[in-house]
């Protein structure tokens, strides 16, 4: 559920395998059909301004869902992951398209970072937001009597962080390096004429009840009263849903409820278009015969009874898809859509579940169930594989913490499992780091609780102060005996200060919200500031945010024209900033800004190609490739001088200030690299220049360079 806490290097190696992996042996499984109340020439009709441009491209619709901690490899080796479980979609990715199970995320590890960085296809210090759920900031000086302050990173795209006068922080959640608001995922389609629907996915649609309403309704506005008098039903009316509309649809006019789309900072400006704002006004839109309902038939609703949205925390395969198929057959072919995870306890229970425990089979059962209606109506309406592109992802992999299961053979599908003990340990870090050097008392700290905690030092020290040094230290001692398995552990993995974050992409536009350091901690610990030094917490079993790999490892799914079906596919390395560049060449669009990321085409069929990237694959996939491996976060780079700024951090002044000076020239250089790099694979992408051997093979020289240096610093 979203979480929202505490406001030699080898250049030949990468290139790809010629053959595909094996396919799974399970079929995709086929619900069966439900009618739907539109005929698939009134969908063609709806969707006919959406001009998609892509050379000889078939889609008119795309349909893009990203669950929160949904796997495909299993979390225990009895037990079918979660996509095995869930054979409709499973069957309909691998076997109509291709299904990369060698994808990864950014730092930090989370719903809203991962999420923001899927959909803009750039890291956090890029969109604003790498340090999530929610992240510390250094208050303005006169601003604040607290020396930090927090702030959920679940915000409406152009909100600001303070709006109090004066404002402990003025700049925009979503941010640029530059300080510009961060431009917003829906432009490119609803330029090109496509209405675009937003289902509970990060920050596309209002997130909260106060400070969103007020950013797009305004103060004093019916809305905000409503807000203020019964926000329960303001959630349900205005959070979690909205469609952004191209230019003069009628759809989004004032009559319907629309406001206008205000993006003020956006590239090459944004005038002209207006959006619709929550489920009071989408559902008489997509719904107009009745009330909005599930795939199973039911009224959506909240859990007080309010017709509208039914809340981030559990929102079900069945109600997200729900409002997918209801805007894509209303004239919104573009769609975002947001499903909670399976193995939280969506009855309310504050227990989680782990691996084949019967709740979470069935709450998994009624995900494919889900996806079985889904597909079937969507073919009812016209809408396949054939010109649709269809996109699915997870934002992270999860860490289980807890025992093993019983009875220990259990498979959760014939022999249910169950767990005596279950839940992450809760550690008191302030506690924990006072019994390691007791002087630290005496200056006060604050973290972003999580796994990986970001520490703010109160008077936001310097890299290299030694009030910062101390506490570096402090944290790399850090030990806590298991409440469940009675083991002595370290809870200190990794740590990284601004110099090495820099170089993993978690440095904003907003120097506030530079940490002072942080702890990719033991992924059995969850690390707060108070509480009993060390507590078993039953409700949450699945820690992410560190750079365990199968919390950093995830995976992508995609079908449609232009996909290749390669089924499982294993060989291509690709991250979460991949995802936007390949769905904008496919569709035939382009963005003002440059990505992070680079198209997958070894997922991409021959003739969907752009010409630029056709006559010179092989060069582009080498390039790719090495660009991947320098530039993203956990990638070869990313992972080895990690490794080494744990050694600065942990070790004494003088190697502290050694390894540091050479992690910023590695940072500089990569950083010189990785900019040609983008820059040719950009233009080859989305400008028809192809690329140029001499200053490929320069570039691959180069980065192979640099991995060398970084592998001999590693040891």
């Amino acid at each position: 559920m979203k979480r929202h806490l505490k406001l030699g290097f080898a250049i030949l190696a990468v290139l790809p395998a010629c053959g595909s992996a094996d396919r799974p042996t399970e079929p995709g499984g086929t619900a069966p059909s439900k009618t739907s109340s539109v005929s698939s020439a009134d969908t063609a009709g709806a969707t006919s301004s959406c001009a998609l441009r892509a050379p000889n491209s078939k889609i008119q619709h795309i349909i893009y869902v990203q669950f929160d901690n949904v796997h495909f490899t299993r979390d225990n080796p009895n037990v079918p992951s979660d996509l095995e479980q869930m054979p409709n979609l499973l069957g309909f990715i691998t076997g109509h398209g291709s299904l990369l199970d060698n994808h990864h995320t950014p730092l930090i590890s989370h719903t809203a970072d991962d999420i923001i960085t899927s959909l803009t296809g750039v890291y956090g210090d890029k969109h604003g937001q790498p340090v999530s759920n929610s992240f510390g900031y250094f208050p303005l000086p006169g601003t604040s009597t607290s020396f930090d302050k927090f702030a959920s990173s679940f915000q409406y795209w152009t909100d600001v962080v303070s709006t109090s006068k004066p404002s402990a922080d003025p700049n925009f959640f979503m941010l640029t390096q530059a300080q510009q608001n961060a431009p917003a995922p829906w432009v490119p389609y609803t330029r090109a004429g496509c209405n675009v629907g937003a289902v509970s996915v990060a920050n596309i649609e209002l997130e909260n009840v106060f400070g969103d309403i007020i950013t797009v309704f305004g103060i004093g506005s019916p809305q905000a009263l409503e807000a203020v008098a019964n926000r329960t039903l303001a959630t349900a009316d205005f959070v979690g849903i909205a469609v952004h509309c191209a230019a003069g649809d009628v759809a989004c006019s004032s009559a319907n409820g629309g406001r206008t789309d205000l993006l003020p900072q956006e590239p090459g400006t944004y005038n002209g278009y207006n959006a619709l704002f929550g489920h009071k006004y989408v559902a008489p839109v997509v719904s107009p015969g009745g009330p909005l309902t599930d795939l199973d038939g039911n009224v959506i609703k909240d859990s007080a009874g309010n017709l509208g949205f039914p809340g981030f925390g559990g929102i079900s395969a069945a109600q997200s898809l729900g409002y997918v198929a209801a805007m894509q057959e209303h004239g919104v072919p573009v769609t975002f859509a947001y499903i909670a995870d399976a193995h939280g306890n969506h009855a309310g229970s504050e227990t989680a579940f782990g691996p084949g425990e019967a709740g979470y089979v069935a709450q998994l059962q009624a995900y494919d169930r889900a996806f079985g209606e889904f597909f079937a109506r969507l073919a009812n309406d016209g809408i396949t594989q054939d010109d649709a592109l269809f996109v699915f992802t997870a934002d992270e992999g999860d860490h289980f913490a807890g025992g093993p299961p019983s009875p220990a053979g259990c498979d959760g599908v014939h022999v249910p499992c169950t767990y005596a003990k279950i839940g992450e340990t809760d550690a008191n870090t302030t506690a924990l780091l006072n019994g390691v050097d007791p002087s630290l008392a005496a200056t006060p700290f604050d973290i972003h609780f999580d796994m990986a905690p970001t520490f703010y030092i109160s008077g936001n020290p310097a890299p290299g102060a030694p009030i910062a040094r101390a506490y570096e230290r402090a944290a790399a001692q850090l030990t806590a005996v298991s409440p469940i398995t009675g083991n002595t552990d370290m809870l200190m993995e990794q740590l990284a200060d601004p110099v090495e974050m820099k170089l993993l992409h978690m440095v904003t536009g907003d120097p506030q919200r530079t940490p002072t350091f942080v702890m990719f901690g033991n992924p059995d610990y969850f690390f707060q500031t108070a509480g009993p030094v060390l507590q078993e917490g039953p409700a949450f079993a699945w820690n992410h945010g560190g750079t365990n790999p199968e919390i950093v490892t995830t995976w992508l799914g995609m079908v449609g024209p232009g996909v290749r079906n390669n089924g499982v596919e294993s060989e291509i390395w690709s991250d979460h900033t991949d995802i936007r560049p390949t769905m904008l060449l496919l569709a035939g669009l382009s963005d003002d800004y440059a990505h992070d990321g680079r198209a997958l085409v070894e997922a991409i069929e021959r003739e969907a190609l752009p010409p630029a990237v056709a006559q010179s694959e092989i060069l582009f996939l080498v390039l790719a490739n090495a660009y991947k491996q320098i530039n993203a976060p956990v990638a070869e780079l990313g992972k080895k001088t990690l490794g080494i700024s744990t050694k600065a951090l942990s070790g004494d002044d003088a190697t502290y200030a050694a390894l540091e000076a050479q992690l910023a020239a590695i940072t500089t250089a990569r950083e010189a690299i990785a900019a040609q790099m983008i820059q040719m694979l950009e233009a080859a992408e989305f400008q028809g220049k192809p690329l140029d051997f001499a200053t490929t093979l320069n570039l691959l020289r180069d980065a192979g360079a640099l991995l060398v240096r970084v592998e001999l610093l590693a040891h």
